[in-house]
């Protein structure tokens, strides 16, 4: 008998203005907006790590403020993705890996990789940084210790850690090829579905999904309305009855209402958290 996976939802970070007085109640202070969103997310995208590599501290911290079954993704290093563009990056994958991503214990979720618009399909070097990505624990321990230690010694400490999971986001056409797909579902890592309407694809390359969902992917810019949340809903039950995790975070195009988003969709999943 399979085990039926867990579905998460959420947004791309916590910290956006606006939602002020429209997802976080008036009044509310800052530092208390993490803890207030995790009560009512079940996961969130980190990407302050794709800018700069973070602290242990902060990570350790940001764990401290959510609920022991919270997840959190993070969004992997600028300097792997549009600087070294995949090349030759095995110093930039560990320092990153180093700089305390395992602080989150637990609530470490999959990495995400956003590769920028004009970086097309190479086989060569798309080959080489999947290889290079760890796939479990041993191996992140592996390449996180070859860091450059001179600013700041790699943080190796993994306790409570579980499964090492890699999400991927090519943005340029020539990587929709079966090719590609065929080389993610080899290493396991899960091409992003973006939902969108030059990315309307639902296929999935690893055995848990992440969705980064900028749609709807069908016509009209009125954003997500009941009928995208169910057509969702019925995708993702689908998924978890196969026993697949998935990740699902609101993101770009109507951010306002990405909480929103992320709580009727959760809801029409039959998810419920203290809050409702």
């Amino acid at each position: 008998m399979t085990l039926e996976g867990t579905i998460r939802t959420g947004t791309a970070g916590w910290v956006y203005a606006p939602w002020r007085g429209s997802f976080f109640p008036k009044g509310l202070v800052q530092k208390q907006e993490l803890a207030y969103a995790a009560s009512r997310l079940t996961s969130i995208e980190i990407n302050a790590t794709f800018r700069a590599n973070q602290k242990p501290e902060s990570f350790r911290r940001w764990a401290g403020e959510t609920p022991e079954d919270f997840r959190f993704s993070v969004k992997g290093s600028q300097l792997v993705t549009h600087i070294r563009r995949l090349k030759n990056c095995e110093r930039e994958l560990a320092t990153f890996f180093a700089s305390g991503p395992l602080a989150l214990g637990q609530r470490l979720g999959p990495f995400v990789w956003q590769l920028p618009p004009n970086l097309a399909f190479d086989l060569t070097s798309f080959s080489a940084f999947l290889e290079l990505l760890p796939r479990d624990l041993q191996s992140y321990l592996a390449l996180a210790a070859k860091a450059d230690d001179s600013k700041a010694k790699p943080y190796l400490e993994a306790e409570g850690v579980g499964a090492i999971r890699h999400a991927i986001e090519p943005r340029h056409p020539s990587f929709d090829h079966p090719q590609v797909d065929a080389m993610l579902r080899q290493h396991n890592i899960a091409r992003v579905i973006a939902d969108t309407p030059e990315q309307p694809g639902r296929d999935l390359t690893a055995d848990f999904a992440y969705c980064r969902l900028q749609g709807p992917s069908r016509s009209g810019t009125d954003g997500y309305q009941p009928a995208d949340i169910a057509d969702w809903a019925e995708t993702m039950d689908a998924w978890r009855k196969e026993g697949r995790d998935v990740f699902a975070y609101f993101v770009h195009e109507d951010k306002l209402h990405a909480p929103h988003n992320a709580i009727a969709l959760r809801q029409a999943l039959g998810l419920t958290l203290p809050g409702d």
